[in-house]
């Protein structure tokens, strides 16, 4: 089993957080990236929003790091942990300036980029930024597809609905010959579009008997990342109830395993990490990275 950290700190949901994250800040994620390196978990995540609107933020959370700045900080002090984006927001970015700016993140960190992306589901955030709404969907689709054609490419190439660019430079880019995309989303569409477009697929807000219904309807292909939360769990507390919500998310169809873990501290959370670390070891077989 892979299992991937969902980064306490640069996200804070209320309720949803411990206490010492709020006066916590780089050097604290950093050691947890360097903790959960050094235990060999798979990847570590790093959401994105613009700006929220204050009452959106009391339901959704205000804090939210910026991803490049972020991992890019955190790709200089890890060797192998995964660098994920969970999620980015498709209509925020023009696909090259995607390509280039974490086409560049991607050479920095010797190839362990995976872009998360999304959607988009607030309006307000939209609007600030000038981005139309209503085909939001239409558009992301036709960002992936420009995406995949100009990641890992010096003179990209790609003439969509939406988008059109050719006898371009993107230098520097991806060193990986093809970036994982994991598609984020709740919904049917999210999964299909995933499945058609993407390498994996990042459900929120489902649970598991909703999430095992979806993936029965929705066969995806070879090689295609199903990454289902675990939520928090508590290793050293609760280690038998652990065990059980990395089971569930395995039987759900899981192949990547996102959690957070309960902690008091950083000094708590490493420790945390590292009884994670061995139930995954003692209890689950490790797949081979792929």
């Amino acid at each position: 089993m892979r299992i991937g950290i969902n980064t306490p700190v640069v996200t804070r949901f209320p309720g949803g957080h411990s206490a010492w994250e709020a006066n916590a800040g780089i050097e604290e994620i950093a050691r947890i990236a360097v903790t959960a390196d050094a235990l060999g978990f798979h990847h570590l995540t790093c959401s994105e929003h613009v700006a929220v609107p204050a009452e959106v933020a009391e339901i959704r959370g205000g804090t939210y790091w910026d991803p490049l700045a972020t991992l890019g900080y955190v790709a200089a002090r890890t060797e192998r942990i995964r660098l994920a984006t969970q999620v980015l927001v498709l209509g925020y970015h023009h696909p090259l300036e995607i390509a280039k700016r974490y086409g560049t993140l991607d050479a920095v960190s010797a190839g362990r980029l995976i872009l998360g992306l999304g959607v988009g589901s607030l309006r307000e955030e939209f609007e600030l930024l000038g981005v139309p709404f209503a085909d939001r969907g239409a558009r992301a689709d036709d960002s992936l597809r420009a995406l995949r054609a100009a990641l890992s490419q010096r003179q990209p190439s790609y003439h969509g609905l939406y988008h059109e660019f050719s006898d371009m430079i993107v230098e520097p880019h991806a060193v990986q010959p093809r970036v994982p995309l994991w598609i984020g989303g709740r919904s049917a569409r999210s999964l299909r579009r995933a499945c058609e477009l993407g390498d994996g697929w990042v459900p929120f807000g489902l649970g598991f008997d909703e999430l095992r219904t979806l993936l029965g309807r929705h066969r995806p292909p070879d090689d295609f990342e199903i990454v289902l939360s675990a939520g928090h769990v508590d290793p050293i507390g609760d280690p038998a109830a652990t065990r059980n919500a990395l089971e569930r998310a395995a039987q759900a169809g899981a192949t990547v395993v996102g959690a957070g873990v309960h902690a008091q501290s950083v000094d708590h959370y490493c420790e945390q990490l590292a009884a994670l670390a061995d139930i995954r070891t003692r209890y689950f077989p490790r797949d081979e990275e792929r």
